[in-house]
């Protein structure tokens, strides 16, 4: 197993998330317990020492089913991660009530790494609105002991890190970001970790293969990485991508059997440069993934001027294209943004006057782009 230090603890590179755990019958909110003390031990016994689980992972049984997989451990032999989940505004005025139930749920008697759960558009000024106390009262549990080391996680863009950095970035120790090959440039992790980089902080990595997305690539992008590493499956360059990014601790796997378990302790064991081959590969299949489904906006702002609603089509734009090379439904990063929007500024308020189409260097159907990023949104 690779290990990389954090302020004297040796971290496995490899971290065992807790948010796809093995379930009974399928069922999202019933964890197979034996099935996770399985991969727990053997995750324990080939060198992964750190372990992430969330209040809402698994309907809430996440914690409970991890904790009790740990639990049959030494406490010393592992790092326990859990988060405060904000991404719900109810909980805001819930900290300490939400901190203690989490503590009782795992049964781990502190957590090594906490988190301020996905920062982002919809609850950033919640997070720092003083009235909930949420900071004072983690800081508090931090002196005690209870919190070894404080971080947050973020899926919010960058004006929107920046804000809760100039805030509470005298306090963050760490931050796990959304990372993969696909969102370097697409949705600017790059950018994400040079400002990081800004505060000193170092990184962990959520969604390296992009919620299995750049596991099951088209057979023809398959090919393409084939042909520069025939022994490596799209599994492995998704790993090793984010192995060569020198801020990044921790990356976070969340692993739904053991197979899976064992294919990434695998991974980790060693680290496999990339050469310039292996990176025009990665390029051809990245330019095509996007090719596919994305317009082509650049963020010249030419249709703002002429859009008689006022709408930001570029940011609009940007949503569609995250939302259709997800897939699916979309995710949730485009809903949650459009969400913090007024009604009169999301892409249901077009009106399909067409003067931002007849600008557009481009050539974007950017009214009929709008209206299936609406049925999409609907949907």
């Amino acid at each position: 197993m690779l290990y990389k230090d954090f302020k004297g603890l040796s971290l496995s590179r490899l971290g065992f998330g807790a948010m796809r755990l093995p379930c009974v019958e399928g069922e999202d909110a019933t964890p197979d317990q034996a099935a996770v003390d399985e991969m727990v031990d053997y995750a324990l016994e080939h060198g992964v020492n750190y372990f992430d689980t969330a209040w809402g992972y698994h309907g809430g049984q996440s914690e409970i089913v991890l904790g009790r997989a740990l639990a049959r451990h030494p406490r010393e032999s592992y790092y326990l991660a859990d988060k405060f989940p904000g991404y719900d505004l109810a909980n805001m005025g819930k900290v300490a009530e939400i901190f203690e139930e989490q503590l009782r749920k795992t049964g781990a008697g502190h957590f090594d790494f906490y988190l301020f759960h996905n920062v982002c558009e919809m609850n950033v000024e919640e997070y720092l609105n003083p009235a909930h106390g949420i900071l004072d009262y983690l800081l508090e549990q931090k002196a005690a002991g209870r919190i070894r080391h404080l971080g947050f996680s973020a899926h919010g863009d960058i004006p929107c890190m920046e804000r809760f950095l100039e805030a509470y970035g005298e306090h963050m120790e760490f931050c796990q970001l959304q990372i993969n090959y696909l969102d370097w440039e697409f949705q600017n992790a790059r950018g994400k970790v040079e400002l990081l980089g800004r505060y000193g902080i170092p990184v962990w990595v959520m969604e390296p293969v992009r919620g299995g997305k750049l596991a099951r690539l088209s057979d023809e992008n398959a090919a393409i990485l084939a042909g520069a590493r025939p022994d490596a499956d799209p599994v492995d360059w998704a790993f090793r991508f984010v192995q060569q990014i020198p801020e990044v601790v921790v990356t976070l796997s969340g692993m739904s059997d053991a197979a899976q378990l064992r294919q990434n302790v695998e991974i980790f064991s060693a680290e496999r440069p990339f050469d310039e081959r292996d990176r025009a590969a990665l390029r051809r299949v990245v330019g095509d993934m996007l090719g596919r489904h994305t317009v082509p906006c650049t963020a010249c702002h030419y249709c703002t001027s002429h859009c008689p609603m006022g709408l930001d089509i570029p940011k609009l734009l940007e949503l569609y294209n995250e939302a259709t090379v997800t897939g699916g439904k979309g995710g949730f990063i485009p809903s949650m943004f459009v969400g913090t929007l007024p009604e009169d500024k999301r892409p249901s308020a077009c009106i399909g006057c067409g003067s931002c189409a007849a600008v557009c260097p481009q050539q974007i159907d950017i009214p009929g782009t709008l209206a299936d990023f609406a049925e999409k949104l609907a949907g």
